[in-house]
């Protein structure tokens, strides 16, 4: 509540007195308490300011010039003791070192991915992840399958060196290989299912190239071991380097050994698939009957090669150490 409520008392604010203003010019207001007319009397800019005497009543008393207070007060809200540009001038200095500070960052972490990038292989780095992905699947297999040759070997060593059952295993595996070697040479005889193949002349004697084509159709059927047996009982054993030539009269030149017919071939192998070899349409069969001669097939559920061929002398070859 205002000073004017407490003085009246009843909580309401009295109307004030508006302001009379003097009456005629030089009358003063008829109030006792109404202020002097040069107090009221505003300042005008450019008028010379009015003077009045002190309230001591001293003729030579100060005089107080209204305009040069107004001014001075202005200036003086006008200048505060602290400047308002001091404010944004520090802000803006503030944001300065932080925009600075985060572009140091930023160079600085720049630098440290082009220096990893660099160092990396820039094949690698500037493959498709499909690429890498089958890049890392192939290496892995690879090495899935080194792994699996380097258990092998280790096996392998293994077996070697432990003592008799290593000596035992070797010895063994050089048997068998030397076994089949000696067959595949005709130096051993063997025995196995195959068959006996009968050549039987008729009006025309059986020519060398009819029996090297039976040989060569044999061969290719899976034939193992072949002899082949003359009328007169003498055999040769055939391998790889046997040749067949025509002798004289009803005589065939097998390594340079007569033989006389009839001629019956003894083979090792699937009996099944030799017999459909020799009697292809065209085959070796056909060629004799076509000449007037016959050629009979008979299973053998063992047959024996026992002919030997003498083993060959290598005179340019030598096996590499």
């Amino acid at each position: 509540m205002s000073d004017e409520h407490r003085e009246t008392g009843t909580g309401w604010p009295q109307p004030v007195e508006p302001v009379r203003p003097p009456g005629p010019a030089g009358e003063p207001d008829p109030r006792p308490d109404a202020p002097d007319a040069d107090e009221l009397s505003p300042l005008v800019p450019g008028e010379p300011s009015r003077e009045r005497p002190s309230e001591s009543g001293d003729d030579d008393g100060a005089t107080v010039n209204l305009a040069e207070v107004a001014s001075a007060e202005v200036g003086s809200s006008a200048q505060p003791s602290d400047s308002p540009s001091a404010g944004p001038a520090g802000r803006k200095v503030s944001s300065a070192a932080v925009m600075i500070a985060a572009l140091l960052a930023l160079l600085g972490f720049t630098l440290v991915v082009q220096l990893k990038t660099t160092s990396t292989d820039p094949t690698l780095a500037a493959t498709r992840q499909e690429d890498l992905v089958r890049i890392f699947s192939d290496l892995d297999s690879r090495e899935k399958r080194l792994q699996q040759d380097i258990e092998g070997l280790e096996d392998s060593q293994r077996q070697l060196r432990s003592g008799e059952q290593g000596r035992q295993a070797a010895l063994e595996e050089a048997t068998k290989r030397a076994d089949e070697l000696g067959i595949l040479a005709g130096t051993l005889p063997a025995r196995g299912p195959g068959l006996a193949v009968r050549f039987e002349p008729g009006g025309k004697p059986i020519r060398a190239d009819r029996v090297l084509d039976a040989v060569q159709e044999l061969r290719g059927a899976g034939a193992e071991a072949m002899q082949i047996s003359g009328g007169d009982r003498a055999s040769a054993r055939i391998i790889a380097s046997t040749y067949f030539l025509d002798g004289a009269g009803d005589v065939l030149v097998v390594d340079g050994r007569p033989l006389t017919g009839p001629y019956t071939i003894t083979v090792i192998g699937d009996p099944e698939t030799m017999r459909t070899a020799l009697n292809i349409p065209g085959g070796v069969a056909a060629s004799v009957r076509g000449d007037g001669g016959n050629v009979s097939v008979e299973d053998r559920e063992v047959a024996e090669v026992s002919a030997l061929h003498a083993p060959l002398k290598l005179e340019h070859a030598r096996p590499v150490s």
